[in-house]
């Protein structure tokens, strides 16, 4: 085996409990007024997308990513409804999901801060069932072992229920705003970002600002979202894309990231060029570690502040001679910037000057109401 195949599936296998764990999911669905299915990014780790796909589309119920677990089953599927972060949800998504009498968590999706909201999904336990990577879990009853690879399939076997539920029409794209000459916005930035993706593309986001922005864009058919929202591991993104350009160079590689999260693996470049890779890279520079100047009532303490690196020299630097660099500032440059990279023949790495506090709308969000965040004190 190389090691980009993918990897056995975990042992042990599944034992006398599948059969109970699925008869008692059976029970659930049937006696359901309506279902959610949330997805966990385990799903596509253990390339599983099928199985769980074909079990959705059984029940016809609809299914919600939260932003740790993006692109795991496809955003243009009719069942899809959108992304779900607890109060940070659109009431659509709301409905379908915390409206929902039962959720199925597909692989064991994490609750954790940054994909919650700051914890506020409103999911009572006795509606949640858990099909994790080896066990069930109904209440206080657990099934183990049980793989949920055969949990999926057995269930597209034998539930007859169907939700019969289409997503609602999603809403044309607005047109990208701005003149050439205008300079660079996050509005206006991430607008492009969201034409620039192509089916099938490897996403990789960076933890801070970039993954407010990037998250809530929609992914074309195919296109896979890697991000590490759990631990909040800065610096993590340039590292993931070295590794996820090496395992498939069949797929554009597309690089999300700030620069002070940039600035933490940056030698991993010379890799990347050493090894012939091609990834597309965008490193926001926007004068320091913006998502925590969000996060604090003062923005402007020294220890947000970064040493200011020529970013677009780097990659020559660490021995890419034969990528295309530039640093743009302006819409017009952004806009030329993003017609090379999109022709496919090299590496691209572009550093993006943005505005030192102009945030995406889930930061400025969380900017404006620190006090319901952190309390008074």
């Amino acid at each position: 085996m190389t090691p980009c195949q993918a990897q056995p599936y975990p042992k042990p296998a599944s034992g006398p409990d599948l059969d109970a764990a699925v008869t008692a999911i059976v029970e659930r669905i049937e006696a359901a007024r309506a279902v959610a299915v949330l997805p966990a990014y385990t799903v596509s780790r253990f390339k599983l997308q099928q199985s769980l796909r074909a079990f959705v589309e059984k029940i016809g119920c609809p299914f919600a990513t939260m932003p740790m677990d993006k692109g795991v089953l496809s955003e243009v599927h009719p069942q899809f409804a959108g992304m779900y972060t607890g109060a940070a949800s659109s009431a659509d998504v709301l409905r379908a999901v915390e409206g929902a009498d039962l959720v199925i968590d597909a692989g064991g999706v994490s609750f954790h801060d940054l994909n919650t909201a700051a914890y506020s999904t409103r999911i009572p336990a006795e509606k949640l069932l858990t099909i994790g990577i080896d066990h069930v879990r109904i209440g206080e009853r657990i099934y183990n072992p049980v793989r949920m690879g055969d949990v999926f399939d057995d269930l597209a076997e034998m539930v007859r229920k169907h939700f019969g539920y289409k997503a609602l029409p999603k809403t044309s794209q607005r047109k990208l705003a701005g003149r050439p000459d205008d300079p660079i916005t996050v509005d206006a930035m991430y607008a492009r970002y969201r034409d620039f993706l192509r089916p099938n593309d490897q996403v990789v986001i960076e933890t801070g600002s970039t993954a407010s922005g990037i998250t809530p864009l929609p992914l074309p058919d195919g296109a896979q979202v890697h991000t590490q929202s759990l631990w909040g591991s800065i610096g993590w993104a340039t590292g993931a894309a070295l590794g996820i350009a090496l395992a498939d160079r069949s797929r554009r590689t597309v690089l999300f990231t700030g620069e002070g999260s940039h600035q933490m693996t940056a030698a991993d470049l010379g890799t990347m060029g050493r090894n012939g890779l091609k990834p597309l890279i965008f490193v926001l520079n926007n004068r320091g570690y913006l998502v925590e100047r969000a996060l604090e009532e003062n923005p402007d303490w020294v220890y947000n502040d970064l040493a200011r690196w020529d970013y677009q020299t780097l990659p020559a630097a660490l021995g890419c001679k034969d990528w295309f660099t530039t640093r743009v500032a302006t819409l017009g440059e952004l806009d030329a910037a993003l017609a090379r990279a999109d022709t496919g023949d090299m590496a691209c790495y572009v550093e993006v000057v943005g505005g030192r506090m102009d945030m995406p709308a889930g930061l400025t969000g969380a900017h404006e109401h620190l006090d319901a965040m952190y309390g008074n004190s």
